[in-house]
This record gives C-alpha cells, sequence and structure tokens, in this order.
C-alpha cells in the first residue's frame, strides 16, 4: 500500500501467501542484465552482413519469343466448316484445326483453278505464237539484208561499167574533134590551093566529103559521150532507189519485229499475272484448313460453333507451346537502373509456393529459386519502368515444374554485401545502394555512388 497517510499500518506480510507470490526482491536486477543483453544483442545484430538488394515484381514469361502463347490466326476470309480440336487438347505442329470455306465473290466458283489454268495454257500459247513471229521476222530481215547487199553490188557494178563507158565516149569524142579539126584545117587549105588552080573541084568536093563525115563523126561522138553520161547517172539513181527500197522494207520489217516484241512482253506479262493468280489460288486451297505452327495446347478459342464468319487475320485459338524455357520479367526504376549490369544474380519468390523471404539475408531465405539477368531493356515499358528478363541459375534448384506462364514473381537482385549498421544509415539518408565496377588496381573492388572504392566485405 502507499503510504500516503500519516498514520502507519504494518502488515504482516508472512501471514499472506499472496505477498510471497508477486514479491521479487531481484527484479530490477534482472531487467538491468536483460537491458544490457539486449542492447548487446543490437550493437552485434549491427555489424552482422547485410546483402543490399533491389526488389521488384513480375510476371513469369518464356526466355525465346516463339514459346510464348501465340494467338492462331486466319491468313483467309471465311466460314466456319468444322472444327477438329477442343480446349485443352494437345495437337502437334501441322495438325488441322478449322476447316473454312470462302464467302468472297472472286473464290466461290469451284472449278474457278481449273478455268485459271486453262487462261494461263491460252496465254502461254500465244507468248509462243508472238515468238515464232519474232523468229520469222528476224529471218526476213536477214533474207532483205543479204539481198540488199547483192542488188547494191550489182548497181555498184552498173554504175562502174557506166563510167568506164563514158570514159571511153568522151575519149572517142575528144578523138572525134580532133579528127574534125584536121578536116576542117584540110577543108580551108584545099580551097585555097582550089583558088589557086593547084587542084581540081574534084578534090575539094572530096575533101568537103571527109570534112562533112568528121562532122558528122564528131557530133555522133557527143551524143554517144552525152548518154553514157545519162547512163552513169541512171545508174546512181537506181543504185539509190535499191538503197531507200529496202531501207523501207527493213524498217517496215522491223517495225513489225518490235511491235511483235512488244505484244509478246505485254503477254508475258499477262501470263505472269495469271501463273500468280493461280498460284494465289492454289495456295488460298491449303489456307481453308488452319493448321497449328507448333506443338501446344489449345487454351483459348476466340470463335465457336459451326457457320460463324472470320476476317482475314483475325484470332482464331490462342496455343501454348509444350516445349518452354520459362524466364521471369520484372520491372525496376530508372534510379535503379545503373546499378543493374547483365549476369547479375536474382532471388525470386513464385506465386503459389510457400516462401519466407530475408532479402538482405538470402543464405537463410526459405522458397527463394535463383537467376541470371540476361536482358535488359534500352527503353521504358509503359509503365515507366525498365524491364529486366531473368532465366534460371546454373547449378541451383530447378524451378517449379508446375510453374506456368503468366504466374506473379517477385524478385531481388542481389548487390553489394554490407554491415547492418551501414544499410540503416544509408537508408536514413536516402543514399543510394553500393554497386561494382570490378578491377580496381589489380584487385576486386566495390565502389559507392561518391566514387570511394571500399574492401569487399
Amino acid at each position: 500500500m502507499l503510504n500516503i497517510s500519516e498514520d502507519n499500518i504494518n502488515i504482516d506480510k508472512e501471514r499472506f501467501q499472496s505477498f510471497k507470490k508477486v514479491e521479487y526482491p531481484n527484479a530490477g536486477k534482472t531487467l538491468t542484465r536483460f537491458l544490457y543483453a539486449l542492447a548487446g544483442l543490437v550493437i552485434i545484430l549491427l555489424f552482422l552482413p547485410w546483402t543490399q538488394n533491389i526488389s521488384s515484381t513480375g510476371k513469369v514469361t518464356t526466355l525465346y519469343l516463339d514459346e510464348r502463347p501465340q494467338y492462331v490466326q486466319s491468313a483467309i476470309a471465311g466460314r466456319i466448316e468444322e472444327w477438329f480440336v477442343r480446349e485443352g487438347q494437345f495437337v502437334h505442329a501441322g495438325d488441322p484445326i478449322i476447316r473454312l470455306s470462302e464467302i468472297k465473290d472472286d473464290y466461290l466458283d469451284p472449278q474457278v483453278i481449273e478455268r485459271t489454268n486453262s487462261q494461263v495454257n491460252a496465254k502461254a500459247s500465244a507468248v509462243a505464237s508472238y515468238k515464232e513471229k519474232v523468229s520469222a521476222l528476224d529471218a526476213q530481215i536477214a533474207a532483205l539484208e543479204q539481198n540488199r547487199g547483192l542488188k547494191l553490188q550489182q548497181a555498184k557494178n552498173k554504175i562502174r561499167a557506166a563510167d568506164l563507158k563514158m570514159q571511153a565516149d568522151s575519149i572517142e569524142y575528144q578523138a572525134s574533134l580532133i579528127q574534125f579539126a584536121i578536116a576542117d584545117t584540110q577543108l580551108t587549105r584545099q580551097e585555097k590551093l582550089f583558088k589557086d588552080g593547084l587542084v581540081s573541084l574534084t578534090a575539094l568536093e572530096s575533101r568537103r566529103a571527109k570534112f562533112q563525115q568528121a562532122n558528122a563523126k564528131k557530133i555522133e561522138s557527143e551524143s554517144k559521150w552525152i548518154g553514157a553520161k545519162n547512163e552513169f547517172l541512171n545508174a546512181k539513181l537506181e543504185y539509190n532507189a535499191i538503197v531507200a527500197d529496202y531501207a523501207d522494207k527493213l524498217a517496215k520489217s522491223r517495225s513489225d519485229k518490235f511491235e511483235s516484241l512488244s505484244n509478246q512482253y505485254k503477254a508475258e506479262e499477262e501470263l505472269a499475272k495469271l501463273e500468280n493468280k493461280l498460284s494465289n489460288l492454289e495456295g488460298r486451297v491449303n489456307y481453308r484448313i488452319i493448321r497449328a505452327p507448333q506443338d501446344g495446347f489449345i487454351t483459348q478459342a476466340t470463335s465457336s460453333g459451326i457457320g460463324e464468319t472470320i476476317k482475314e487475320g483475325e484470332d482464331v485459338v490462342t496455343i501454348v507451346p509444350s516445349n518452354q524455357n520459362l524466364a521471369v520479367e520484372i520491372f525496376v526504376r530508372p534510379v535503379d537502373l545503373p546499378l543493374i549490369s547483365l549476369g547479375e544474380e536474382v532471388r525470386l519468390v513464385f506465386d503459389g509456393w510457400p516462401v519466407i523471404v530475408f532479402s538482405g539475408w538470402p543464405n537463410v531465405s526459405f522458397g527463394t529459386f535463383g537467376g541470371t539477368i540476361v536482358g535488359i531493356d534500352n527503353v521504358t515499358s509503359a509503365n515507366g519502368k525498365y524491364r529486366l528478363l531473368i532465366a534460371p541459375k546454373e547449378g541451383e534448384e530447378h524451378w517449379p515444374e508446375l510453374l506456368r506462364v503468366g504466374s506473379g514473381a517477385r524478385g531481388f537482385a542481389l548487390l553489394n554485401d554490407v554491415p547492418i549498421w551501414y544499410e540503416l544509415w544509408r537508408q536514413l539518408n536516402g543514399f543510394p545502394p553500393d554497386f561494382y565496377i570490378g578491377e580496381t588496381n589489380g584487385k576486386q573492388g566495390i565502389t559507392n555512388k561518391k566514387g570511394v572504392e571500399k574492401p569487399k566485405q
């Protein structure tokens, strides 16, 4: 009882058992010892190693793009006629999933392939005909060129003969001029002699007859020479006419050839289009059966029933590949990205598996799995963070076999080992974690954000 009264009340504590049970004479000493022990334990704990880490959440995915769930799409628009699978069924690559029928007007004809094939054959025959015509025109052009050469040679020979005849007639004409000049001189002399009475009239008349013969010879020679010149000019005109005639014939033949070549190329272009159309029609038949692109499980059907129509590129079902190399994608803040590097170790926790996590003491954590960073995005994702891709770490416990793509996961990127007091001091001051920089002066070291090297703990 409290002594707040002036009257003292003495109670015999030995008579009552209650006082014996609640009274501890050494309680103060025990509490003091406990507090000292607790303080010592806390001090010891402050010097225990602590692994700095960056934690984030993510989900399970696959390491390779072709192992992720994918939509199976229809390459053509059509109507569903038959289903070959059900949801949850395992299919092999190439197994049929859906059979479609055509709904477009261009492909409703059941004999469209046969008719298109007939068009291809007809156009191929047209191309062959044009090629034959071009070959015939080439032969015609060669014959014209050969005949032109012969005709031109013949015309050249005729020009040469006319030239020689013209030269001969010119010489003959010059000779007749000389003969005429001589006859004229002799006639003049005879007339003078006749006046002088030295020659008879008969001799004078004979000389006059010879003069007339010389004159006639001169006129005849001149006429022949002029005719020879005309023949020479006619021969040259004939040569030029042959050149022009064969040039016209060759130009017409070459024009016909080029026109045939143009028609041939146009027919070949149309043939190529028809062959392309035929190939597309034949390939389109294969697209009427939608097949599995790889081994996997059918998980979701976006279309169902019989008679529904689907568009080109529309999702039909989702297939999950059977062979998967699992990985985890987590997202880190941009401020933490400089602390992350490829090959760095990460501890992972998966949803649905029991776990006891000590993020600073990964060695004593239970239910965590090891991982290695194998990919870092160069740009931020839609959430404003950088995505890390983490693969299983070799030499550690395998990830759970029942793990599925899309499951939730948490990751702890392990950084530097520091004392707990240093980590508390860093957290209170808002300093970033320490991280490795590799070799320094020949020894492995770590450097904090201020660039001060610290020995590895």
